[in-house]
């Protein structure tokens, strides 16, 4: 901080603005001048201050925090010798401020427990706490606050404490494993019926349960800790630490097997609560129904191999499945949502078996389960218009349709679909009850065989004829069923003109206008050759989009399916057609561009942009060599407004990335036909790059590349293009923490560099900034940021590899020579930095990515890459701040030895996810 260690009256002072001042900015103020005290040196001692002048709940809880956050991430601030001394501190604040707050308390214990898990010094922790507390009644609450967080904090993010740390502490904590149930045991019967502390031992057992370091015959024997919680009449708050607890329980049984005692145990008690479940479904306490379905999911999901393995027998015992399905029946979906995914998880397991006889056995509680479904799926039957589809309600719906997709194979999709129809066309259900059983049908819809199949024609054919009198919402949901029946419609084209007729009806009614318009799109998709004769027909619903009621999504929807059947006409008709088709959006952005010319008003023409983007993109007819891209002539004629359009709002960078968008299409659609637009494209962009750097044209420029980039005429010109984009990118890269600021600018710019590398790789390697680029790339290395990362990893990559892969190619030894400068000149530098990003900055996720460029770089020269590897794994730290021992001298051998032999990237890649973990 500057200006030195402030004051506690200032800091006193800050802390109260925090909390209590009325004015939105002097908040912000003390906010980010308090984050700048927590991270600077002093933080350490004012906080400890703070904590002993107990001057009120804010201050404290900013001090208890501040310490917590400080040994979470700069514990290496403080020397070896002050650690005992920061230990007896937090214990004796935990112990003076333990009646102030519980919010205080939580902090101080992970403050504690992060500097246990940190300070290899403190051997047996666990021990000590219990040994000097465990007397004292009134530290109990904080003792059991420590214990719980503890073994929470192992695998914390926060703390890089590293593999080899965190198997001698979870060691150490099963070793005292036994001794905290003792606790908790005693604690339990010397408070009796004391709910606050019932419910603080629960959380404390399940937090054990969780990190699978208690011994389970020992907690088999333990058995009445848990059970009578979990009954009925326990009141709601410790009824639910009960089932977390039971919860946790289950989940740590996971391998039957090697936990038999304990599995038996809960798979016997949790059947029992079926009558529990009754009777709170019988006094309506939603929370404790909700209890008790988590632990039967839970049940199922524990137990889920062992059902599948020996359905019926032992712990297979199918009366499991059942409470799912009592559970189902409940009135609130909320409550049937619980167990989704374990319906997931059966239908994963049975579909890779694929035994006819095992399906069977579990046919009829699928079938039980969608019954089930489609009654929770009805809505009320006072609900008035089309169904909501972004509720609570909705989103469940949606989710029910997934689950459906994934479970149908065991009942068979052709026999569900012809039974829910059945229902329909026998009975005369109310019209919730239609809409629901429509909307079941839809999700299975695409997988039923559409060949040679009457019931879905006559089904087909009974939706068209539906009056217009049925409630909106079964409309609505007929035309959803529709749409997923293209394919029937594609084998049937005799249903193509009436199916239009009903689709057209609803796009002409607000409500149903956009589900119409997808269902034409997926008619568009799937019906491309019957459509093309209806192509004028689609032309002028796309001429007067507007007056439809769409939403954007719908409206560009549309465009797209007329795209695509555009693409099957005759190639002399496209030419015309796609000028109709863009004519409206090109007059509607020469109208915005003539109204800010004379009123000077500025009109956002992203929806138009959009939709031209669309039109391109789906408009690929089959084009023979030699022949002249009909969609060529129509892109020049548009070029002069799109270019215009990008100049006005040359400063807006959503407007400007939207252009970009269309513009990349455009180019796309007609590939090497763009040529005209190329010098006056680049010229554009490079020109307003300069001014404003939007990494959309980055992005542009590496389409460019892809498309030119093998035209001996346009290399020269591309590099130049890059040349000219890459300096202002590196100005704004080379700002303080300017990678990190700019990732999307990092992705662009290592996307084009890699088209440069794919296209014309002497070009740019024998260029000056290729340099540049390489010491750009080793700098983004340790950036974390998944599309950024990845794009420079593909880079390097790339770059090595094409003097890996003779492709026999007559420039294959040049290419091989300049990759060899390069090595020679950044390799070290590049290993050393990928080593120190992957075991310091970047998530487990990107490790593949970094495994493919050390194997590229070890088939490119084995040797030096031994050498350079050796170099990079001494610099790396062997100790961490808290004395603990990161990396042994025999795991560094090990590793070094198991990358220079590999025989596959793979191995590579296995090595490193190891390695890396030493360091987490």
């Amino acid at each position: 901080m500057e200006g030195g260690k402030p004051s506690l009256a200032l800091v006193y002072q800050a802390v109260q603005a925090l909390y209590h001042d009325p004015n939105p900015a002097g908040k912000e103020r003390a906010s980010v001048w308090l984050g700048e005290l927590q991270r600077s040196m002093y933080a350490w001692e004012i906080s400890d201050q703070l904590l002993q002048l107990k001057q009120d709940v804010e201050s404290c809880y900013f001090a208890a925090q501040t310490m917590k956050v400080k040994i979470q991430t700069s514990f290496y601030e403080l020397p070896p010798e002050t650690h005992n001394a920061l230990r007896d501190s937090l214990l004796t604040h935990i112990q003076n401020l333990k009646d102030l707050s519980p919010i205080i308390v939580t902090q101080l214990a992970l403050a504690i427990a992060d500097l246990a898990l940190q300070m290899a010094s403190w051997k047996g922790c666990v021990h000590t706490l219990i040994e000097k507390y465990n007397n004292d009644i009134s530290s109990m609450p904080f003792l059991i606050e420590i214990l719980t967080v503890l073994p929470e904090e192992v695998h914390s993010r926060s703390l890089r404490i590293g593999a080899n740390r965190r198997t001698e502490i979870i060691e150490d904590l099963a070793f005292y494993s036994s001794t905290v149930v003792t606790l908790l045991t005693t604690c339990v019967e010397k408070t009796g019926n004391d709910e606050k502390m019932f419910i603080k031992v629960f959380r404390c057992l399940g937090s054990w349960f969780n990190l699978g370091v208690l011994d389970s015959n020992f907690m088999a024997r333990k058995k009445n800790l848990i059970q009578k919680q979990t009954y009925y009449e326990t009141p709601t708050n410790l009824h639910e630490a009960a089932s977390d607890c039971v919860c946790s329980a289950l989940y740590a049984i996971e391998n039957v097997d090697t936990n038999m005692a304990l599995a038996l145990h809960l798979f016997q008690g949790v059947l029992t609560l079926e009558t529990a479940y009754h009777m709170a479904v019988a006094r309506e306490d939603l929370d404790k129904v909700l209890n008790y379905c988590r632990i039967f999911t839970e049940l199922c999901e524990t137990f889920l191999e062992t059902t599948v393995r020996s359905p019926g027998q032992g712990m297979g015992d199918l009366r499991t499945l059942e409470l799912l399905l009592i559970c189902a029946g409940h009135p609130q979906y909320e409550v049937v949502e619980i167990s989704f995914n374990f319906w997931y998880r059966l239908g994963e397991h049975l579909y890779k078996i694929n035994d006819a006889a095992l399906h069977s056995i579990f046919r009829p509680y699928i079938q039980r389960l969608l019954h089930c479904l489609a009654r929770h799926c009805q809505l009320d039957p006072d609900h008035e218009g089309i169904p909501e589809d972004t509720d609570d309600f909705g989103e469940f719906r949606m989710r029910v349709s997934d689950l459906v997709k994934d479970v149908i194979f065991l009942v068979g999709s052709m026999e569900c679909f012809s039974q829910l129809y059945s229902t329909l066309k026998e009975g005369n259900p109310p019209w919730e009850v239609t809409e629901a059983v429509l909307f079941i049908m839809a999700s299975i819809a695409k997988s039923v065989d559409p060949e040679n199949n009457p019931t879905l024609s006559e089904v087909l054919q009974q939706v068209v004829l539906l009056p217009e009198n049925v409630h909106m919402a079964v409309r609505y949901t007929s035309i959803e069923l529709v749409g997923e029946m293209s394919d029937v419609v594609d084998r049937n084209p005799r249903f193509l003109d009436p199916v239009l007729n009903y689709l057209m009806k609803g796009l002409r009614e607000k409500p149903l206008a956009s589900a119409a318009a997808k269902a034409i799109h997926n008619i568009c998709s799937v019906c491309r050759d019957h459509m093309a004769q209806h192509f004028q027909g689609l032309l002028d619903i796309a001429r007067s989009l507007d007056s439809f009621a769409l939403s954007t999504e719908a409206a560009v929807g549309l465009l797209k399916g007329t795209a695509l059947v555009l693409a099957r006409l005759p190639l002399e008709k496209i030419a015309e057609c796609l000028s109709d088709l863009c004519a409206v959006q090109v007059l509607a952005l020469k109208k915005l561009l003539a109204e800010e010319s004379t009123n000077g008003k500025s009109a956002d023409p992203t929806v138009w942009l959009d939709r031209l983007a669309v039109i391109f993109r789906h408009t690929n007819p089959i084009v023979e060599n030699g022949q002249t891209h009909p969609c060529q002539k129509v892109i020049q004629e548009i070029w002069p407004v799109l270019s215009e359009t990008l100049n006005t709002h040359q400063a807006d960078n959503r407007i400007v990335e939207r252009c970009c968008r269309c513009l990349r299409f455009a180019v796309r659609c007609v590939g090497k036909g763009s040529a005209s637009l190329l010098q006056p494209l680049v010229t554009q962009m490079v020109s307003v790059y300069q001014v404003y750097p939007h990494s959309c044209f980055l992005y542009l420029g590496s389409i460019l590349v892809d498309e030119y980039g093998m035209e001996e005429g346009c290399r020269q010109g591309l590099l130049d293009m890059l040349q000219a984009l890459c300096m202002p990118t590196f100005q704004l890269l080379e700002q303080p923490n300017g990678l990190r600021n700019h990732p999307d600018t990092v992705d662009d710019l290592f996307r084009l560099a890699t088209r440069f590398v794919q296209r014309s790789p002497v070009t740019l390697l024998s260029s000056s900034i290729i340099v540049h680029i390489i010491q750009c790339a080793i700098a983004a290395t340790s950036l974390d940021h998944r599309d950024a990362n990845c794009s420079v990893m593909k880079f390097v990559r790339d770059l090595v590899h094409t003097g890996v892969a003779n492709d026999h190619e007559e420039d294959f030894e040049v290419r091989k020579q300049l990759i060899g400068q390069a090595m020679e000149q950044h390799g070290q530098q590049l290993i050393t930095q990928l080593m120190h990003s992957c075991c310091f900055c970047l998530p487990q996720y990107t490790l593949p990515d970094v495994a493919e460029v050390l194997w590229e770089i070890m088939l490119f020269n084995r040797p030096t890459f031994c050498r350079w590897l050796e170099n990079a794994l001494k610099g790396l730290p062997k100790e961490t701040s808290g004395g603990a021992v990161t990396v042994t001298h025999k795991q560094l051998t090990d590793f070094h030895k198991q990358v220079t032999s590999a025989e596959e990237c793979k191995q590579v890649c296995w090595a490193i996810r190891e390695f890396t973990r030493l360091f987490r």
